[in-house]
């Protein structure tokens, strides 16, 4: 009984499927970070383990703020492509605010790199929110 319901509530082509959109938000999330982490002029990750709470909360909002729209893509989209497509073009918007945050204000990454968690901060909140901004543009407007 208990087996039939197990199979009711969990039928192979959903885990297969769960199991696949899994595998793929977790290699573009791992992408996105190799990726953003080059794109900074700091290295997080030694900032980080220097512990550097600034890069750690910089590095934060930006993974949250990929992640936000990766969830609406994958919520949203009709098929494996259709998903890969909407989360690449959440990755571009993604680092598109990073470079314009970091050129409007100057001194952006040596601040962060000095510890000012100030622009961490202001860093993480751009990042989440035009990833909240980039999740709601994807969603059907019927």
């Amino acid at each position: 009984m208990f087996m039939d319901a197990l199979k009711m509530s969990l039928p192979a082509d959903a885990v297969l499927g769960f199991m696949v959109y899994m595998l793929g938000a977790a290699v573009l999330f791992a992408l996105y970070a190799f990726i953003y982490t080059r794109l900074t002029p700091y290295n997080e990750l030694r900032l980080i383990r220097e512990g550097n709470n600034a890069a750690a909360i910089a590095l934060a909002g930006a993974l949250i703020g990929f992640a936000i729209p990766v969830a609406s893509a994958i919520s949203h989209s009709i098929s494996l492509l259709d998903f890969l497509l909407w989360a690449l073009i959440a990755a571009v918007v993604q680092l598109l605010a990073f470079v314009v945050v970091n050129r409007c204000v100057k001194g952006m990454a040596e601040r962060v790199a000095r510890q000012e968690t100030a622009s961490a901060i202001l860093l993480a909140a751009v990042a989440i929110g035009i990833g909240l901004l980039n999740a709601a543009c994807m969603t059907p407007a019927a």
